[in-house]
């Protein structure tokens, strides 16, 4: 069994009946599934709502988190987030907390398969968004690093499997770069979180519209407070190496302990993606996942 495989899945029947007895007001005559992640199961519900149904326990204090603060979060950020507002209680049928929120157009970008132009077009509305999001105060309690993206001597030892899994598969082979910024990283000292993340900010969770610019950030429950490193795995894996300095002029200051945690978080979440979207038969995915890494290397 992966890693990434559910402890409950809702099924379309299932999603159907938690929807009509908690909110006989939606009409749920058009339910098509939307997406599949390691956390969550997305329909879209009246072209209108997208219902999110966790997939494991562990994420559940997250995903309340998600619940009690996006709604406060979405009109300060300059793109757009979802915004719980039908919030379904446990039953029954189904133990643990599900949500409507205002469907938000765009497509993953790991489906969107940018060219050149429009990977320039993403720093400076990807910079000016984190730079937003990491100088707001929010008045929570919120956890510290919950998965340990930013501690290294962790991390690394994750990464090196990771990339012994790619090689294996036949998916990827890392170059002798890799290797040396993985030793270079597992000297780097314990961050002091310091600042509000999204904690999980891949290729998956940024939405793009038709002309590839950005539309929406999703799936927040690693919202956290953290070193803003686990925020710019983009930076290294989507982003064009000549609009790096764009995205930088935008957000400001990023140290060079913080961009190599990027980097090594970069190649880790890439080779997650590309091993999922391997077994999961999401070729898109696999493809975007595997030139991020080159691009991380590059």
């Amino acid at each position: 069994m992966h890693e990434w495989a559910p402890e409950i899945r809702v099924d379309e029947p299932l999603a159907r009946r938690l929807i009509a007895e908690q909110f006989p007001e939606v009409d749920a005559g058009s339910l098509e599934l939307l997406g599949e992640g390691w956390d969550t199961t997305v329909y879209l519900v009246d072209e209108r709502w997208t219902f999110r149904f966790p997939r494991k326990a562990m994420v559940i204090p997250g995903f309340r988190n998600e619940i009690a603060h996006l709604p406060t979060l979405a009109p300060l950020l300059p793109l757009a987030i979802p915004v719980p507002t039908l919030v379904g209680e446990p039953s029954d049928e189904f133990g643990w907390p599900f949500y409507g929120a205002p469907y938000l157009p765009g497509r993953e970008l790991a489906e969107a398969d940018l060219d050149d132009d429009a990977r320039a077009g993403l720093a400076l509305p990807l910079a000016e968004f984190l730079r937003t999001l990491h100088g707001l105060e929010l008045d929570a309690e919120l956890p510290l690093d919950p998965v340990r993206r930013a501690d290294m001597p962790f991390r690394v030892e994750r990464t090196r499997d990771r990339m012994t899994s790619l090689a294996r598969e036949g998916l990827w082979h890392a170059p002798p770069l890799v290797e040396e910024l993985l030793v270079e990283a597992e000297h780097i000292p314990p961050p002091e979180p310091v600042c509000l993340c999204h904690g999980d900010l891949h290729l998956r969770h940024l939405l793009v519209g038709v002309d590839g610019s950005p539309t929406a950030v999703i799936d927040w429950i690693d919202l956290s407070r953290n070193d803003p490193a686990v925020d710019l795995t983009l930076f290294w894996s989507s982003l064009a190496a000549e609009s790096r300095g764009t995205f930088l002029d935008a957000y400001g200051e990023a140290t060079e302990e913080q961009l190599l945690r990027a980097r090594i978080l970069s190649l880790f979440l890439c080779g997650t993606l590309a091993l999922f979207g391997r077994h999961e038969g999401l070729p898109a995915l696999e493809r975007e996942a595997v030139a991020g890494l080159d691009r991380t290397c590059g």
